[in-house]
């Protein structure tokens, strides 16, 4: 037997009387597309089944409420104290355990956040009698209008509320799920609890770290009397609020030293998500290094906690989780996004193929697109959110064809892929000489290494496979005639969008793909036209080469093109480099020292020696509309039919290429 490349990743470990096949765990992330009764559909299965079937050594179904006439924040949050749940919720468990992962449910209970609950005629409690938070809209029913302030929970309803966490694991316990996760961070109503800020109760509940802990321990005592003492418990908990008037990291380890020894698994995360500037320390972004929150795991390991202790945050290489694991900073890593971009990394990585791991960008594509329209999703993954579809292996394809795609950016590299493996004779012909498509022109900036390493990987894949590649040539319709393919795939990608300003044709103005090419082109003093991510990032870029950035802007804030929460992301860097975005601004005309803008009828000069335009995007349509002829089966995908982000050109170009040949 070969010896494993990550022993400390891959060893086993035993909680209670479960044997976890290795340290790496699936962490909870809640589907939203539940019916309308809040019950898990087909697709929740196949969602969370998938990821089992990737080698992971648990997986937990995120965001299943304990009390949801009290507890409820959103209306896509499963009821777990509906008894009629028991068939769909048993399934969901069934789906992990066949592949030999331990299901985990996330145990979670809104606290003053409960909005849904109010809607739905139900109650919302905090601590302490407060205003309602700020950013909490919560709503009465329709003729009282919204809540200004929220009530103390009185001492019946705490009883109750200890009892519905019990009862809530025992019944998940009693539908197959093997551990029960009880979310105790990032806002939720047992971190409000657990908050000096919040939490300033005068009697038993409140006031002290003793008091404020009292919940949280009668809560894991509940479900210890109701699921006996070998069900494995996880608590979850910020081990920092990150947030000014919250308990920071002594408290924290003073925290997690009342846990020990009561609880199976310490999980150290951080932050607040109903904070904003702390959200993004809770989810961190691209912007923060590999396994940022480590140090948490690790104070508390020091701290001389015997529990067996999880870290969580921006894990991609299974290298760093072993190095957190073998130098003991944690004994087990939660991977979330990591699960989505590549559900097989665990498996992967076990037998040695971690080179072929398909890494998260941590864009946010995901989660973002969860919040808007309920969704999962990956920029990376196509197979995300269509897992049923692709649960089973497609047939051989009816007819072998010969494929003809035109451009190797993302969406043709994953189309010509996806077509070979699928048997069809594959030619990929791209017009510069290297694939990666216009995206490479980022392959400088430091925290978008991830995404150089993905076109590198797809790349390879690319070389490695019976593709007929053909760099430095560019697809014209002499060229498709001549090869007569069956179908061809034009994925020709767009060019920067040049804006009708006067002077834009100056020396020192540029597009803000040739400075990522070339950052020497910009001056010490920068103004960039746009911000959106294309701006913004390069903004962040040149700032950290030393130069003075400011953003002029049309719209009211960062074009987030529906990634709201890399807009967050984004938005909290530039104000922590000190980068001005200057927001409702049209730029009416450059000169040859700035930019002239104008906003509400006032106009502003603008200093700059160079000036980056970044408005946006023109697909090739001219391009690809001339091959339109050339063969029997035409397809535009990614920028070259609209302009698009990188999931929707991987999704593009493999489900075009998954249909070729099915008839």
């Amino acid at each position: 037997m070969n010896e494993l490349k990550y022993p400390h990743l891959f060893a086993p470990i035993r909680l209670g009387k479960t044997m976890f096949r290795n340290r790496l765990f699936g962490s909870p992330t809640g589907f939203q597309d539940l019916t309308s009764e809040g019950f898990p559909p087909a697709e929740m299965c196949a969602y969370y089944e998938r990821k089992a079937m990737g080698g992971a050594a648990s997986v937990a179904v995120g965001e299943c409420i304990v009390d949801s006439k009290r507890g409820m924040g959103g209306p896509n949050h499963v009821p777990l104290d509906n008894p009629e749940l028991v068939g769909p919720l048993t399934n969901v468990a069934l789906a992990i355990a066949k592949y030999g992962a331990v299901p985990v449910v996330e145990l979670q209970h809104a606290g003053m956040f409960a909005e849904e609950s109010v809607k739905r005629g139900g109650e919302v409690f905090a601590p302490v009698e407060m205003d309602a938070p700020q950013g909490a809209v919560v709503h009465a029913e329709e003729d009282t209008g919204p809540i200004e302030r929220i009530p103390a929970m009185p001492l019946d309803v705490i009883e109750q509320t200890i009892e519905a966490y019990g009862d809530a694991a025992a019944f998940a316990k009693f539908c197959g799920f093997g551990m029960a996760l009880i979310h105790g961070g990032h806002g939720w109503m047992l971190s409000q609890w657990l908050s000096p800020l919040i939490n300033t109760r005068t009697d038993e509940w409140g006031g002290s770290l003793e008091n404020r802990m009292r919940l949280p321990l009668a809560i894991i005592e509940n479900i210890r009397k109701k699921c006996g003492h070998h069900f494995p418990i996880e608590f979850r908990m910020s081990v920092t609020e990150a947030n000014e008037g919250g308990y920071g990291i002594d408290e924290g380890l003073a925290i997690a030293k009342m846990l020990d020894q009561k609880v199976d698994i310490i999980h150290a995360s951080a932050g607040n998500h109903e904070v904003r500037d702390a959200f993004v320390i809770t989810h961190p972004s691209l912007f923060a290094p590999d396994g940022v929150n480590a140090y948490l795991a690790e104070a508390i390991k020091k701290s001389g906690v015997q529990t067996p202790v999880a870290t969580v945050g921006a894990f991609t290489e299974p290298e760093l989780m072993e190095e957190v694991i073998a130098s003991g900073k944690a004994d087990i890593v939660n991977v979330a996004r990591g699960l989505i971009a590549d559900p097989d990394l665990p498996l992967k990585a076990r037998t040695g193929r971690d080179a072929d791991i398909t890494r998260c960008l941590r864009c946010f594509t995901c989660f973002s697109f969860l919040l808007t329209n309920q969704q999962f999703c990956c920029a990376v993954n196509p197979e995300i959110g269509q897992e049923i579809e692709t649960k089973f292996s497609h047939p051989a394809p009816h007819i072998k064809k010969t494929v003809l795609v035109a451009g190797g950016g993302v969406g043709g590299m994953e189309a010509a892929l996806t077509a070979a493996g699928r048997g069809h004779h594959v030619i990929l012909c791209e017009k510069t000489g290297r694939l990666g498509g216009a995206l490479r022109c980022e392959e400088k900036v430091p925290f978008k290494k991830a995404l150089d390493d993905y076109l590198n990987l797809q790349e390879k894949r690319v070389k490695e496979s019976a593709i007929d590649l053909r760099l430095n040539t560019a697809v014209t319709p002499e060229l498709a005639k001549d090869i007569a393919p069956d179908v061809i795939i034009a994925a020709l990608g767009a060019k920067a969008l040049k804006p009708p300003i006067p002077g834009i044709d100056g020396p020192h103005v540029k597009s803000a793909e040739d400075v990522y090419v070339n950052p020497e082109l910009a001056g010490d003093k920068v103004i960039i036209l746009g911000a959106g991510f294309v701006g913004t990032e390069l903004g962040i870029y040149l700032k950290g080469l030393g130069k003075e950035v400011e953003i002029i802007e049309m719209l009211p804030g960062i074009n987030d093109a529906g990634n709201v929460l890399h807009g967050l992301a984004v938005d909290v860097k530039l104000r922590e480099e000190g980068i001005p975005a200057h927001f409702s601004t049209r730029a009416i005309e450059i000169t040859p020292n700035g930019v002239i803008g104008e906003k509400d009828g006032a106009k502003t000069i603008f200093d700059a020696d160079t000036v980056i335009y970044a408005v946006g995007q023109i697909p090739l349509w001219d391009e690809a509309e001339s091959l339109n002829d050339c063969a029997p089966e035409f397809h535009i995908i990614g920028d070259a039919l609209a302009p698009k982000n990188i999931r929707e050109a991987t999704k593009g170009g493999y489900f075009t290429a998954l249909n070729i040949g099915r008839v």
